[in-house]
């Protein structure tokens, strides 16, 4: 398991993690150190559908506008269905960890594909059983990575941006 230093922010409404991706967005953050992660899965007659082209994404639903805003600033997209949790979008590099750790077999202790991608980067299991259970919420979940420093930087932003709350967790302290 590689520990990475990580801070995870909780955000109530689309609006509000839009806001905190935007503030990463006017700063010196690299955006390729930037995951976000929420549901856009409705009971609703509307089609639900995306796509991908080499690095363009589509995405209809009722949050499409919002998702398809972030396909241009964040690397990596996927869309998972998490047993309880439902139909989640995840844009950035967290898709590579949840693939990795699926990839591996990390699934462990009762851990989903969100929950494994998490845990193999070092975040403990009682955090991510927050993140999930905000996600049930309708809420969102915004990771931001790198060193020591550069999450020091990403927290105060988040922090900035009025979050639910935030978290920070260090390889070093792991």
């Amino acid at each position: 398991m590689e520990k990475i230093n990580t801070v995870v922010a909780i955000y109530g409404t689309h609006a509000q993690a839009e806001e905190a991706i935007r503030s990463f967005k006017s700063s010196t953050f690299d955006m390729k150190k930037l995951s976000i992660v929420g549901k856009d899965y409705h009971s609703e007659e509307h089609v639900i559908g995306f796509y991908n082209i080499g690095d363009r994404m589509k995405f209809w639903g009722k949050r499409g506008a919002f998702w398809g805003g972030f396909w241009g600033l964040l690397f990596g997209s996927g869309l998972f269905l998490i047993p309880g949790v439902g139909h989640i979008m995840v844009l950035g590099p967290l898709v590579s960890w949840i693939v990795g750790a699926l990839g591996n077999a990390a699934v462990v202790g009762g851990l989903t594909a969100l929950g494994a991608g998490l845990y193999s980067i070092g975040i403990p299991k009682d955090s991510i059983v927050r993140y999930e259970t905000a996600l049930k919420a309708d809420h969102f979940v915004v990771v931001a990575h790198g060193t020591v420093a550069e999450v020091t930087t990403a927290k105060e932003i988040l922090e900035g941006t009025n979050p639910l709350s935030v978290d920070e967790h260090l390889a070093s302290a792991a």
